[in-house]
């Protein structure tokens, strides 16, 4: 016993010959001592203490366990040093409390309280608690990385064959990292733990995902509805805004440039971005199951990865939506808004017809299908074309008072979008037909609001309102219908827009009359 109790108080590093740590090899050589302890010492000594095994195998417990528990104190990062010394503990705890009990089969308590003077190692939660520990500090890192590397990515199409940003290819490469040196850890509690570190990683890809889509607002570039007005009478309004658009810088009319990280191939890489994620996390789970090297159930592991993810898949799918929106939007609302929002029927509806705008479109789309990955090639495209749809029917509806239109306007306005949704449908290479009809069913069914007469209006006008609105309401006094922006042929706010825009002294009256509502904003 003194022996042993010399060798442990030496027990502070590994082993010289580089085997195993000294505290490792501590437990085997206790080891050693207890079972001849209790094969040639114990049957002898039983002639004075019934539990003489028992007694023994308990001093060398807790002379180990002393020294045990200085080593652990001074050990702050997992090892591979701490982990064979935790794991042969284990082991010589185990081997220890066999031959106590063994060997208190026949006392009156069965040995319960030989056993509990043998305070546990506690080997297995040290282990976990160094694995978290260790979890922790590589995904704190991870974060750090995603943090470092998003705020100086340009986003750049060309830095990858398949236009994605070279940083999801870095930051999944560290994840397989991460889950590599987790399953080569010589523990046995992979399973348990697993979750911990799943969690941790999945936490850092959404991070990842959300600074992808950050500063990219969806409704950033879509204009204010101006207050309702009457429509003003033609005037000069109409040639200043085309003179201003001869001016029009052409930069505003393109799709973006190198250093905009907002610009329309930015967003397209950033989209590309997050499918590539998307079908990586697909699979992750399977990849990852390479890296088991111990005997634990694989179909637990896999369960685990698949359950673990699925955040960060639904982050993506969101994001991606997120980004087509946002780029619907600028390039409806922003590159192309000096032809669109700022021209389309500007003045006389004859001189300011949608061609400029369709010419232009063309291009910004061929861009975007150049760019964006063919996966997600139509839902970028539906999304474009679903903005210009909403933004034709805001352009007719809430335009400002520098738009007015008259019922001989109607076919011109109704070509004008048969032309808009031939240019989606590419003589069948574009967009499938019945997504066009899906998305074109709203102003479809309100364009023929723009060929009613104007007394026809009025009536249909008042009709919607007071079915409505309170009983109280009436014909000669109705209640100015809210602008929910949701627009139909039988929504109020959408017939009182129409018979805002009718340039006709009709439905002047009636708006002075009605509403008291101004020529000008």
């Amino acid at each position: 016993m003194e022996k042993e109790k010399e060798k442990s108080s030496k027990a502070s590093s590994k082993d010289d010959r580089g085997e195993l740590p000294l505290m490792a090899r501590l437990a085997e050589e206790v080891s050693k001592v207890a079972f001849r302890e209790k094969e040639t010492f114990s049957p002898i000594l039983k002639r004075w203490h019934q539990l003489a095994a028992g007694v023994a195998v308990t001093t060398l417990h807790s002379c180990y366990g002393n020294e045990l528990k200085q080593y652990v104190s001074g050990v702050h990062e997992l090892s591979p040093d701490i982990l064979q010394v935790l794991k042969h503990a284990d082991r010589l705890e185990k081997e220890l409390v066999q031959i106590a009990v063994e060997n208190s089969v026949d006392s009156e308590d069965g040995g319960k309280s030989i056993i509990r003077e043998m305070h546990p190692y506690e080997a297995e939660s040290v282990t976990s608690g160094l694995v978290k520990s260790w979890i922790t500090e590589r995904t704190d890192r991870l974060k750090e990385w995603v943090s470092r590397n998003l705020q100086q990515e340009r986003w750049d199409p060309k830095a990858t064959r398949e236009r994605f940003a070279l940083s999801a290819v870095e930051v999944l490469r560290i994840v397989d990292e991460a889950f590599e040196a987790f399953f080569l850890l010589p523990i046995s509690i992979h399973a348990a733990l697993l979750p911990d570190l799943a969690t941790g990683i999945d936490t850092c890809l959404q991070q990842y995902i959300s600074m992808a889509k950050s500063g990219c607002g969806t409704q950033t570039f879509v204009p204010t509805l101006p207050p309702l007005t009457r429509c003003s009478r033609r005037s000069k309004l109409g040639t200043v805004f085309r003179k201003r658009e001869k001016g029009h810088k052409k930069t505003q009319g393109g799709t973006g440039n190198d250093n905009d990280s907002c610009g329309t191939p930015q967003m397209c890489c950033r989209i590309n971005t997050l499918h590539y994620m998307q079908t990586q996390l697909d699979g992750l789970s399977k990849r990852e199951m390479t890296h088991l090297t111990n005997s634990v159930s694989t179909q637990d592991i896999s369960n685990g990865l698949e359950k673990a993810f699925k955040l960060s898949a639904a982050a993506c799918e969101e994001g991606i939506q997120q980004l087509c929106e946002a780029t619907a939007n600028k390039v409806i609302f922003h590159d192309l808004t000096h032809l669109f929002w700022d021209g389309l029927y500007i003045g006389e509806v004859s001189s300011s017809r949608i061609e400029p705008f369709l010419e232009e479109l063309d291009h910004h789309l061929e861009d975007i299908s150049l760019t964006v990955h063919d996966k997600v090639r139509t839902r970028v495209i539906t999304q474009v074309m679903k903005v210009s749809f909403d933004g034709f029917l805001l352009v007719l509806l809430a335009g400002g008072p520098a738009r007015a239109f008259t019922l001989q306007d109607f076919e011109m306005i109704e070509e004008d979008f048969g032309f808009l949704t031939d240019l989606f449908w590419s003589n069948g290479d574009g967009l499938p037909s019945e997504l066009i009809d899906k998305f074109s069913i709203a102003v479809k069914l309100i364009l023929p609001l723009f060929q009613t007469d104007t007394e026809s209006l009025i009536e249909k006008f008042r009709n919607v309102t007071l079915e409505s609105c309170s009983s109280s309401a009436t014909k000669s006094k109705l209640p100015l219908p809210p602008t929910t922006g949701q627009w139909g042929p039988v929504e109020p706010n959408t017939v009182l827009r129409v018979l805002c825009y009718r340039n006709d002294e009709i439905a002047a009256k009636f708006l002075k009359k009605t509403y008291h509502l101004p020529k000008k904003l």
